[in-house]
């Protein structure tokens, strides 16, 4: 059954196992209405923070805050969820996976009434766990057999000709065969190859076309002298996706015998007409794509104009580009073909690939989604007046490297996103880099002082840093001030970037006098800076030991053109910056400060490229996950997010579980923001399940939080939807443990998503039960915080 949507599973697979409500006491009684709570710290640029919960006069608020008990019965749930994966994983592997198939043979013969065909009969043999599989080819949950022609001449798979066998029958001792009978040729006696995959059980539910098996198998023979090399790196599609790289969980992409990439041709043949014309309609007609329906079987229904204007041939370049590029929420340029093409960008760049069918595989005609992130619509682009849905123009004909007058496709496309690539084989950071030379703080004066430096800038660079100072709380990885919030007067605590305004009033600069630079402006060639920081505001912290060190991150701004100041058209590029922990008591930088390891950037990047460039701004993403913290803290709950903090892991976990940004922002009687939120809801992280925490996270850093080394944190309220009911109805914003707000990020953004009220609810109760939930108000985090972090002093 074909469906275009991937649904997630149901609150991770296990959640019904949480779901234990706490016992309920009597109500005590009410005290009067306290006065109304003030606004929350902002949230993220352009975003007011949440308003605080009014407080309850005549209550100790955060009389039940006491440390979380999760790691007593869940201590070892990160190893459990990584190890679910590492099971699918190890499955994938063929030196690992229980399944094997052996002794694959192909014998032919003319069939006896249809003349030019053959009777094929396919053998070969499985084993289980090294012992010969003799339960039946039917009793596992995939298999397919496929043999398939290459033409020399064309150096392409015929559709015409390919064919598969039915279920093999079992022989005896593990060997199994099947016969075809009149197919169109006789693979052993031409130049062909016979693909098999076999997949035993499911290990997780089936989440659309995704099927994570316990053990997969696939074998070939190749037959023939031919030779075939992919323009595309299955190295690339492993950045982002399970390696081995298996599409949809189970076939996979490099199958000894076979070059890489050509068992994905046995089924993206090289005529095989497209059927996915949802991948165009959601970029060139999003209003079409929401109005689409489905038949019994749940097939999508197309009108007749839409398969002829949509027509399309399904190879893995269309398939692959045009899900990447209009259907799924993919995080980077497509411009970027690098990623995926790395070592063949002149291959994929050449004149004879400039063609409207390779363009229309990532731009859409009209693009009237109006999705900036994406390609850019032809129309905008093509400065032509052919109609691009039905031309044949041979684009090569004027845009040519040999008597061509227009420029290359090479020329148009460098093959590499120049925002982070300086070249196709180096990313601007690798030689841009940025460090801390020296920190030092004055207990008397609570003054701060740190240097910074750049090296690999060119020559005459105009540098723009923004400095940001965040306070640890206590001995924890989590800050208890955040240096980019605000103060009354609308100046940030501790963030300094030259000629920055307040989001409430551009008037005025939201920089202050705690924080200052010098060289305060941004000056050619200048490449080593001193920031000062006054922390006088927060010295009764540190004088209780509250605040025992800060970080400091440095995040550079330069442009394309370096030796220009940033601007529309010398866009920022993605360079190094860098982040440090002075300790405050030794006055001295911290080489391993604790929660600085706890994820790999490397890893975000594998799928990113950049952090920052497609969200934010490359200065942003510049120093790590370390300095996403600085901003992303645990006292102020999601701007964007509801029901989730602000905090780094809260927002991650949330993001890569699918959960949208501004619930409240759409207009659900809309029928494509309602269609587009469903997408989005319904679609699956790239890994095919949330459960491989070490696609971020560095191995034994993803356990329950430790109690002592991380703070509580501020989820916020509910949303209230517009044009749609739904079951969760109003959930207040709350201060809670570290468990429930990092951990029960994923969880509670699966029901989220799937509108389980009830499974909420129950989780919600939970981790109240075996922690604390307490309604949000004036005070109540920094009171919550100070009575659980006594306890560990």
């Amino acid at each position: 059954m074909h469906k275009w949507t991937m649904r997630t599973t149901g609150a991770l697979f296990f959640a019904g196992a949480l779901a234990i409500a706490g016992c309920s006491g009597d109500d005590g009684k009410a005290g009067p209405q306290g006065p109304a709570g003030q606004d929350g710290q902002p949230g993220l640029p352009g975003q007011p923070g949440q308003p605080g919960q009014p407080g309850q006069d005549g209550q100790d608020l955060t009389a039940t805050a006491k440390p979380e008990s999760c790691a007593v019965c869940h201590g070892s749930a990160g190893a459990q969820h990584q190890g679910i994966y590492g099971g699918f994983a190890d499955g994938l592997d063929p030196a690992t996976s229980k399944l094997q198939i052996t002794n694959v043979a192909v014998a032919s013969v003319p069939n006896a009434t249809t003349a030019g065909t053959f009777d094929v009969t396919l053998t070969f043999n499985v084993t289980l766990d090294g012992q010969p599989y003799t339960a039946g080819i039917a009793a596992l949950k995939q298999k397919s057999f496929r043999a398939t022609e290459f033409d020399v001449a064309t150096k392409s798979f015929t559709t015409q000709t390919a064919f598969s066998w039915g279920t093999p029958a079992h022989v005896a001792n593990g060997q199994y065969t099947a016969t075809k009978t009149a197919a169109a040729f006789a693979p052993e006696a031409s130049d062909a190859f016979v693909y098999l995959y076999l997949g035993d059980k499911l290990i997780l539910p089936a989440e659309g076309h995704y099927n994570l098996m316990d053990n997969v198998a696939s074998a070939a023979v190749k037959y023939g002298t031919w030779t075939y090399t992919s323009a595309a790196n299955v190295s690339g599609c492993e950045k982002c996706h399970p390696a081995p790289y298996a599409k949809h969980g189970y076939r996979q992409a490099t199958v000894a015998g076979l070059e890489d990439m050509v068992a994905c041709k046995a089924c993206h043949t090289d005529q095989r007409t497209g059927t996915d014309f949802v991948f165009q309609l959601l970029a060139d007609d999003p209003a079409a794509a929401a109005a689409l329906t489905v038949d019994a079987d749940g097939e999508t229904i197309y009108s007749a104009e839409q398969q002829a204007k949509y027509a399309y041939t399904a190879t893995i370049v269309n398939d692959t580009h045009m899900s990447h590029a209009m259907e799924f929420a993919y995080p980077q340029s497509m411009a970027n073909c690098v990623t995926c093409h790395d070592g063949k960008l002149d291959v994929i760049l050449a004149d004879a690939n400039f063609t409207l069918k390779t363009c229309k595989s990532c731009h859409p005609v009209t693009g009237l989604n109006g999705d900036p992130k994406r390609a850019p619509a032809l129309k905008d682009v093509v400065p032509h007046s052919y109609d691009l849905y039905t031309t044949t123009v041979n684009c090569s004909g004027c845009h040519s490297t040999a008597g061509g007058f227009a420029p290359t496709f090479a020329q148009i496309h460098t093959g590499y996103d120049k925002q982070i690539y300086a070249s196709a084989t180096a990313k601007h950071s690798a030689t841009f880099t940025s460090k801390v030379d020296s920190a030092s703080f004055d207990g008397t004066t609570n003054k701060l002082t740190v240097t910074f430096s750049v090296a690999g800038a060119a020559a005459g660079a105009i540098v723009k840093p923004t400095i940001v100072v965040g306070l640890y709380g206590y001995d924890t990885k989590d800050m208890l001030i955040s240096g980019h919030s605000s103060q009354a007067d609308g100046t940030t605590n501790l963030e300094y970037t030259e000629g920055a305004k307040q989001r409430s009033d551009p008037t005025k600069s939201s920089n202050s006098a705690r924080l200052t630079l010098d060289p305060a402006a941004a000056t050619a060639g200048v490449t080593q800076w001193t920031a000062t920081a006054d922390l006088t505001l927060w010295s009764d912290l540190i004088a209780q030991g509250a605040v025992k060190q800060v970080e400091i991150a440095f995040l550079p701004t330069v442009g394309s053109d370096q030796a220009a100041a940033v601007s529309t058209t010398n866009p920022a590029i993605a360079v190094a910056g860098t982040t440090a922990t002075v300790d405050l008591a030794s006055s001295a930088i911290v080489a391993n400060a604790y929660g600085k390891a706890i994820v790999s950037a490397d890893k975000c990047n594998k799928c990113h490229e950049a952090l920052g460039t497609t969200f934010h701004n490359p200065n942003y993403g510049s120093a790590g996950v370390v300095a996403c913290r600085v901003c992303h803290t645990v006292r102020d709950g999601g701007a964007h997010l509801e029901m989730q903090s602000r905090s780094i892991d809260s927002y991650v976990h949330a993001i890569h579980s699918m959960q949208p940004f501004d619930v409240q922002s759409i207009d659900f009687s809309d029928p494509v923001a309602s269609m587009r939120y469903d997408h989005h809801v319904e679609s699956t992280y790239p890994n095919f399940t949330i459960l491989n925490c070490e696609s971020c996270h560095n191995p034994g850093t993803y356990e329950v939080p430790d109690q002592f080394r991380t703070l509580p944190g501020v989820l916020s309220a509910s949303r209230t939807l517009t044009g749609k009911d739904r079951n969760i109805g109003t959930v207040a914003s709350v201060v809670t443990g570290p468990g429930s707000r990092a951990c029960g990020s994923c969880h509670r953004s699966q029901m989220i998503n799937e509108d389980a009220a009830g499974d909420l609810a129950s989780f919600n109760a939970h981790t109240a039960t075996f922690g604390f939930a307490i309604e949000n108000g004036t005070g109540v985090f920094d009171d919550a915080v100070a009575k659980i972090m006594a306890l560990f002093q």
